[in-house]
């Protein structure tokens, strides 16, 4: 667990932004089935106008370290996190990365294809991205769908990794390590209440 006492300006912003924004506690039912003590939506920040520029900084300095010149990932987590990666790479002075969203289905009308944006390439470093891991399924859906392009798929970011399920071991497993902003850990308390050293 890492200390918020040593955190960046921005990484603690974006924590305050998450725990603000896009968690919301009681009783909810996920979409795995279970049962949590919180909700996790990290649209609520990555479509806010400051959350975006923070989360797409912070996502873009694992692209640049991994040297993957594409993000994306499963619609529709994915949309506002690609994007943001790909502006702020826009932005910085570096190379311009694009962004990539794998459909649900494929589209069955127009060009078609699995994948809306620039095509991959065989070879191609890429990332996968989605806001939050539970089960990791719809991560390993989109890879599917990824590999078909020949591209390479370097690793999957997420912004919070819920710790639940063992779903990041197997994903690893699977040949797709799982990098995440904030493990759930690092913002909540075992109860799943907002750590008080981030308040």
């Amino acid at each position: 667990m890492s200390a918020p006492g040593g955190w960046s300006p921005d990484r603690r912003a974006l924590a305050g932004l998450l725990l603000g924004r896009a968690f919301r506690f009681g009783d909810f039912r996920l979409s795995s089935g279970g049962r949590s003590p919180y909700y996790f939506d990290g649209r609520q920040v990555s479509l806010h106008g400051p959350g975006a520029r923070l989360v797409g900084q912070a996502l873009l300095a694992l692209a640049r370290g991994d040297g993957v010149s594409a993000v994306g990932g499963p619609a529709i987590g994915a949309d506002p996190l690609a994007t943001a990666v790909a502006l702020c790479s826009a932005l910085d002075g570096g190379p311009v990365l694009d962004a990539f969203i794998v459909r649900p289905q494929p589209k069955a009308h127009g060009a078609g294809g699995a994948i809306a944006g620039p095509p991959l390439r065989p070879g191609q470093r890429v990332a996968l991205a989605d806001d939050a891991l539970t089960t990791g399924r719809s991560l390993g859906e989109a890879a599917a769908r990824v590999r078909e392009t020949g591209a390479e798929i370097v690793a999957a970011y997420v912004l919070v990794d819920r710790e639940e399920d063992g779903a990041a071991g197997h994903l690893a497993a699977a040949g797709l390590p799982v990098r995440a902003l904030f493990l759930r850990s690092e913002l909540l308390t075992p109860a799943g209440e907002p750590r008080p050293d981030l308040a």
